[in-house]
């Protein structure tokens, strides 16, 4: 089944915005390093590197079916100057919200096209989205259990360096 214009529109705007979001946690873990926390700098630097592999999978999977993908200039993330570790988390929230808006509005567009395989696929990303959401609302209770407490934070912070990235395994057909 060929994809629909409004569909290939669709996906190649949301690669464009996983892209952006890359470069948002980057900056975020550009802002943790230069404040002094080393353990959620590394946190967010995992999460730029799992923003561009869910890019790289939108990609495949338009090469997959053949269409063409719009590679758009993408938007530098606004420079921003959170005023603490809890505001950095709050703000990758409010993001990780959006972006579950905008994969919930790519979805909407391939379904209403009828495109069950572009649905299907994407299903991936609805659940990612519910997992991505609940680890920022996690690592803003624990940044909130530890107010007041800096040996709890500074240890919070070191288990935060542990994350590593697995190379998302995005599913492709194939």
């Amino acid at each position: 089944m060929k994809m629909k214009e409004e569909v290939r529109k669709a996906f190649s705007t949301q690669i464009n915005r996983e892209y952006y979001s890359a470069f948002l946690y980057l900056q975020m873990s550009d802002w943790l390093n230069q404040n002094n926390w080393p353990g959620c700098a590394h946190w967010m630097y995992v999460q730029y590197k799992e923003e561009l592999a869910h890019a790289q999978g939108l990609f495949e999977y338009l090469q997959y079916r053949g269409v063409e993908v719009d590679i758009d200039k993408v938007d530098k993330p606004e420079k921003k100057e959170w005023e603490n570790v809890l505001g950095v988390f709050e703000g990758a929230l409010a993001h990780e919200q959006q972006i579950t808006t905008w994969i919930n509005e790519v979805v909407d567009i391939a379904a209403k096209a009828g495109d069950k395989a572009a649905v299907l696929f994407l299903d991936w990303y609805v659940v990612e989205q519910v997992e991505e959401e609940a680890n920022q609302e996690v690592n803003i209770d624990n940044v909130k259990a530890g107010d007041g407490m800096s040996g709890i934070l500074r240890r919070w912070d070191y288990h935060m360096g542990k994350r590593v990235f697995s190379g998302e395994d995005i599913p492709m057909p194939g």
